[in-house]
C-alpha cells in the first residue's frame, strides 16, 4: 500500500483571492499531491489548505506553495484576528497511512532546510520535530507574533532551527513539524462580545489561566513561578475572537487530540460555560477537514445509549452535523469535509 502523508499549511492571506488561487495551483501542479480543501477566512485573514500524497510529493508541494506565498504575501501590511508569525505561518506534516510520526519529522526537516536555504525564511520546528521542550508548543514559538519577530531573532535562545537569525520583513518566519491529526473547531456564541469568548477560552483550554490573588495580581509559588488554574478540557488550545462578517463572537479551538477531547465534548463544555455567563453556544464549524471517527463519536453521543435501533454511518454523521450546528455559518458537506470521503 502507498505511503500517505497529509499537510495542512496555514497562510496569512484570506482576502486576496488571486493569491489564494495561485497558492492552490502551485500545489495542484505537483504530480502525486492531491489538493483536498482550500478554506480562506476574511476575519482571520488566513487560509487553511489541506493536501495529501506520497511523502516526496507532499514535501515538494509544500515547498512550491511556500515559494508562491513568499512572492504574493507581504507581512508588512498584514492584519487579522488570528495569531501569526509569517506569510506561511505553520506547515504541519501528519501521518495518514503506512507512515510514522518519525517519517513526518524527517519530512518537516527536509522541507524546513530547503525553505531556509532557498527562500531565506527562518524556520522553527515544533511538536514531534521540536529540538527542545520549549519549542514543542506552537503558541510558545509564535508568542510576540510577526511584530515581535525582530527581537526574537536577536535572542540566542530563539535561534532558528534552519536559516540565519535574520529578519525577513516580507515573509516573517515559518513553523513546521510533525503532529497528530488536529481538528480546527470553532464554536459560535449568541453574542458579539469577544471578551465573553476569550473568558470561555481561558476556562476550557488545557493550559488554563494564571491564578489571581485577592489584590488582583498574579499568584506565584515558592519558586516565583506563576500558579496556573487548569482548564476544564485536555488536549485543547483556545482563544476568543470576533467575526466581523457574521457579527458574532467565537471560541476558536484546536483539538490537538480529538480522541481525548472530541468536538461534541468541546461544544457541550463551551455551551455550559457560555450559559454560566448568561449566553449560549448556537453552532460550530470545522476549519479544514475532520476524520470520520470524530463525527461518528458525536453521532453516537447524541443518539444516546437507550436507542434500540442501530443507526447507519450516514445517519450518525447527519445527527452530528445537526446537533453541533455545523452548517450555521456555511453549509457542511460531508463529501468535502470528511477526510476519508475525500481520499
Amino acid at each position: 500500500m502507498k505511503q500517505i502523508v497529509e499537510c495542512v499549511p496555514n497562510f496569512s492571506e484570506g482576502r486576496d483571492q488571486s493569491s489564494i488561487d495561485a497558492i492552490a495551483e502551485s500545489i495542484r501542479a505537483v504530480k502525486g499531491a492531491r489538493l483536498l480543501s482550500v478554506e480562506p477566512d476574511k476575519d482571520y485573514n488566513r487560509t487553511v489548505v489541506t493536501f495529501v500524497g506520497e511523502p516526496a510529493a507532499v514535501v515538494e508541494a509544500a515547498y512550491q506553495a511556500t515559494r508562491t506565498a513568499s512572492e504574493r504575501i507581504s507581512m508588512t501590511t498584514h492584519k487579522g484576528e488570528h495569531p501569526r508569525l509569517g506569510a506561511v505561518d505553520v506547515v504541519p506534516f501528519v501521518p495518514v497511512s503506512n507512515t510514522t510520526m518519525e517519517d513526518c519529522v524527517r519530512l518537516s526537516k527536509e522541507y524546513g532546510r530547503r525553505v531556509a536555504a532557498d527562500l531565506k525564511i527562518p524556520i522553527y520546528l515544533y511538536e514531534y520535530a521540536a529540538t527542545s521542550p520549549e519549542r514543542r508548543n506552537l503558541a510558545t514559538i509564535r508568542k510576540g507574533e510577526y511584530e515581535g519577530l525582530p527581537a526574537k531573532l536577536k535572542d540566542p535562545s530563539w535561534k532558528p532551527d534552519f536559516g540565519e537569525p535574520v529578519f525577513n520583513p516580507k515573509s516573517g518566519a515559518t513553523v513546521t513539524g510533525a503532529r497528530k491529526f488536529l481538528i480546527a473547531y470553532n464554536v459560535n456564541l449568541n453574542t458579539a462580545d469577544a471578551n465573553i469568548a476569550q473568558e470561555i477560552a481561558l476556562r476550557i483550554r488545557e493550559i488554563g489561566r494564571p491564578l489571581k490573588t485577592a489584590a488582583g495580581g498574579v499568584a506565584k509559588n515558592d519558586k516565583g513561578e506563576t500558579v496556573k488554574v487548569p482548564g476544564t478540557l485536555k488536549a485543547v488550545k483556545a482563544m476568543g475572537v470576533f467575526l466581523e462578517r457574521f457579527r458574532i463572537a467565537q471560541v476558536s479551538i484546536n483539538l490537538v487530540d480529538f480522541e481525548t477531547t472530541p468536538p461534541h465534548t468541546a461544544f457541550e463544555e463551551v455551551r455550559r460555560q457560555a450559559r454560566a455567563l448568561g449566553h449560549d453556544a448556537t453552532g460550530s464549524e470545522v476549519v479544514g477537514l475532520t476524520p470520520l471517527t470524530a463525527l461518528l463519536m458525536a453521532g453516537r453521543h447524541f443518539a444516546g445509549k437507550n436507542r434500540s435501533d442501530p443507526m447507519t454511518e450516514e445517519q450518525l454523521v447527519s445527527l452530528a452535523i445537526e446537533k453541533l450546528g455545523l452548517s450555521q455559518l456555511e453549509p457542511f458537506d460531508p463529501a468535502k469535509k470528511i477526510i476519508e470521503y475525500m481520499l
